[in-house]
């Protein structure tokens, strides 16, 4: 009997062109995340694989690029905006096999771009640039910021449009997440307010790990000013 094995195929439909292609996959078992950083990148153990790498499904045909998150519907016009964006100016390439962190950080960034063209949510839009954030984390530190800056800028719109309601992550999630991608970033200001705002949430909330981080962090910039001025 063959060992199993980490990756393996499975069959996709392309929601533009409903080109069928098949892409690797990765085993839930083969994935071990030793802890996660305050932005919530898991920090994956030595044995393990990169989870990461396999989240964005590419259609080889047409350069569709799409997650499980995405909406399977498009708003009126949106077909024929990545037919010209994307698929017109598509050379046919195969993400389906096993990926480098470089080829997962441009399926990310395909996906980036045919999420902002299809207008998906605000937030998933986020979700997606604070993912190359986490795949240059391991590469190049020099981008990391560009899309930190990227993924809050989204997270923000996100929040004072409402339009992460109806998904998966809480309004105390992300008024975590705007308050340590503002730290990340340089907004101390902004990163105390939004951190004030998820303790203040306290008695309001399930999610008491939420308060804690933002309580760590929050004392984490006030010590920082207070070492800056000694």
């Amino acid at each position: 009997m063959e060992d199993l094995q980490p990756l393996f195929g499975q069959n996709q439909e392309c929601h533009l062109c409903k080109n069928k292609f098949i892409t690797m996959k990765c085993r839930s078992k083969f994935i071990k995340v030793d802890r996660y950083d305050t932005d919530f990148c898991p920090i994956y153990k030595e044995d393990s694989i990169n989870g990461l790498l396999y989240k964005i499904l590419v259609c080889p045909k047409c350069g569709y690029s799409f997650s499980t998150d995405f909406s399977s519907s498009f708003p009126p016009g949106t077909k024929a905006i990545l037919t010209e964006c994307i698929t017109k100016k598509w050379s046919p390439f195969d993400f389906g096999g096993e990926r480098s962190l470089k080829e997962a950080t441009r399926a990310y960034k395909l996906a980036a771009y045919t999420a902002t063209l299809k207008k998906e949510k605000y937030v998933i839009i986020a979700g997606l640039f604070l993912r190359i954030a986490w795949l240059y984390r391991l590469q190049e530190k020099s981008q990391e910021q560009r899309f930190l800056n990227l993924a809050y800028s989204n997270y923000y719109e996100s929040f004072s449009r409402e339009n992460y309601r109806g998904t998966q992550i809480s309004e105390v999630r992300l008024l975590y997440l705007l308050g340590e991608l503002a730290r990340r970033t340089d907004r101390e200001e902004t990163a105390i307010h939004y951190f004030s705002k998820v303790i203040e949430s306290r008695k309001k909330t399930v999610e008491t790990k939420l308060i804690e981080m933002a309580q760590d962090q929050w004392k984490k910039i006030k010590e920082e000013r207070k070492n800056r001025v000694l």
